[in-house]
């Protein structure tokens, strides 16, 4: 029920499809394709209590669930199609406490976008391209392209204008509201210094924006130019790691990694970005035997905030990217080969004593429906024991 979908096409249905769906159900799934790709959703077979579609339902958005626009809401009848205008797509499914039908199911697949102009968002700058063709039929050439702030020059192929833009400098504006960060800069394309201008200048807005562990980029152009609007999807780029001792001063390379029961394990989340204005928190760690299903059989270490192992601590961090914590090797791996960590990391504004990162534990138990539900999932391992040594032992 839900989760997040990165092939390039497949199916989603209710649960128990084509029997019968659960009452209370709500589910959501975040369909993301390659970047400048498309997600097209068409709908196979429709199935609920119908009317107005006020009890159980599937809705389509254009993008997350929280920030995008709402594309229809459906329960019975056409089967329609959607397509996104950006690199993502999210599907909710929801069913009341009564009358239960067979659902619902739908295919999906990614369809490539207009690659006249392009716009990745990086950990550490945007990546803009603009097609010298593109520019041709316009009328412009590639020496009449230039950024906002014009000491930053473009990389000029035989097919590209090409802008490696930083958050930090190039004139890159940084503005925060209520849940977003926004780092947005222009792309100039203008006519050269003639008295007469027959042709108005292209502005391209470019926009990173970034909403918990989701980054939104917008490129659009404006003062009636050619309609331009360019929108991707990424997620941060995220790391964990092992280190031999609480001074993570040196990295555990080997996998597997080797461990005694009941020794201290190390781990740092590392978060890859070049704004110094973010915090990582640790919301959820989970063990189990199979890096690919962290249900069946799982043991919790930390959830939603909340301890569930003794042996887990924190340490202090040097910088707000950087999150440190440990635990102990645990019976649990020595009834299987391998042990993998499945760890759900929020990223936040530092300072923003509001945001997930400075609640701590918190009770799941009604549905939290705020764009905090938005994660970063990170698995490492294996973990395995060590043989021949059947004496527990604590490392420094």
């Amino acid at each position: 029920c839900g989760g997040s979908i990165s092939n390039s096409s497949g199916m989603l249905q209710s649960p128990f499809y084509p029997g019968n769906y659960p009452n209370n159900a709500d589910c959501v799934w975040e369909i993301q394709v390659e970047n400048n790709f498309r997600v097209m959703l068409t709908f196979r077979d429709i199935a609920m209590q119908s009317g107005r579609c006020q009890y159980d339902y599937v809705e389509v958005y254009d993008g997350p669930l929280h920030s995008s626009p709402f594309l229809g809401r459906l329960c019975s009848g056409s089967f329609p199609t959607y397509i996104s205008s950006s690199n993502m797509m999210t599907v909710r499914f929801h069913s009341d406490s009564r009358y239960t039908f067979r659902g619902f199911q739908a295919h999906y697949s990614s369809i490539p976008a207009d690659h006249n102009i392009t716009l990745l968002c990086l950990p550490d700058y945007m990546h803009a391209v603009v097609s010298r063709d593109y520019l041709q039929s316009q009328g412009y050439s590639a020496q009449m392209v230039t950024l906002n702030d014009d000491r930053c020059k473009p990389t000029v192929t035989s097919h590209e204008v090409i802008f490696n833009i930083p958050y930090n400098g190039c004139g890159t504006i940084r503005e925060e509201n209520d849940d977003t960060i926004n780092y947005s800069n222009m792309i100039k394309v203008t006519s050269s210094g003639y008295i007469i201008k027959r042709k108005k200048n292209i502005h391209l807005h470019i926009s990173c924006k970034m909403l918990q562990n989701t980054w939104k980029q917008i490129m659009y152009a404006a003062e009636d130019t050619v309609d331009v609007n360019e929108n991707q999807f990424g997620r941060y780029d995220m790391n964990i790691t092992f280190y031999n001792s609480s001074s993570f001063l040196r990295q555990v390379h080997d996998s597997p990694y080797y461990i005694d029961l009941n020794q201290n394990l190390y781990l740092q989340a590392y978060l890859h970005s070049s704004d110094p204005n973010l915090v990582v928190f640790v919301d959820t760690c989970v063990a189990s035997p199979d890096p690919h299903d962290f249900n069946t059989l799982a043991y919790d270490i930390i959830k939603n905030g909340c301890v569930k192992d003794s042996s887990y601590a924190t340490y202090y961090s040097p910088y707000s990217h950087v999150a440190r914590f440990k635990f102990n090797a645990f019976e649990f791996i020595s009834r299987h080969t391998f042990v993998y960590l499945q760890c759900e990391l929020v990223v936040c504004r530092l300072g923003d004593y509001s945001s997930r990162c400075y609640r701590g534990c918190i009770s799941r138990s009604k549905r939290d429906t705020s764009s905090d539900d938005e994660r970063v999932n990170v698995v490492v391992g294996p973990l395995q024991l060590r043989e021949g040594d059947a004496q527990s032992r604590t490392t420094a």
